[in-house]
C-alpha cells in the first residue's frame, strides 16, 4: 500500500509541475520579456523532467520522452500496470 501512495504522490507532483509549465507558457506568449518568468519555467521544466525520470524508473514510462531507459532489451513495460490501474 505504502507504493501505490508514493507512486500517487509522485504523480501528482507531475500533475502539478506540468500545471505550472503549461500555465507559464501561456503567460509568455503575452510576456516574453519577463526574465523572472522564463527562470520559473526553466526551473520547473527540469523538475519535470526528473520527476519523470524517477517516474519511469520505479513504475515505467508515462511520456514518450522517458521510454528509453538504456537497460531494457524489449518493450516489457507496457505490460505493467497503467498509471490508472
Amino acid at each position: 500500500m505504502n507504493q501505490c501512495r508514493e507512486q500517487t504522490a509522485l504523480l501528482q507532483y507531475i500533475n502539478e509541475v506540468s500545471f505550472a509549465i503549461n500555465d507559464m507558457n501561456l503567460y509568455l506568449d503575452t510576456h516574453p520579456e519577463d526574465k523572472k518568468a522564463l527562470a520559473f519555467m526553466e526551473e520547473h521544466v527540469k523538475m519535470r523532467k526528473r520527476a519523470l525520470k524517477e517516474y519511469a524508473m520505479k513504475y515505467g514510462p508515462l511520456t514518450i520522452d522517458t521510454t528509453d531507459d538504456g537497460q531494457s532489451c524489449s518493450w516489457d513495460w507496457v505490460m505493467q500496470p497503467w498509471p490508472w490501474e
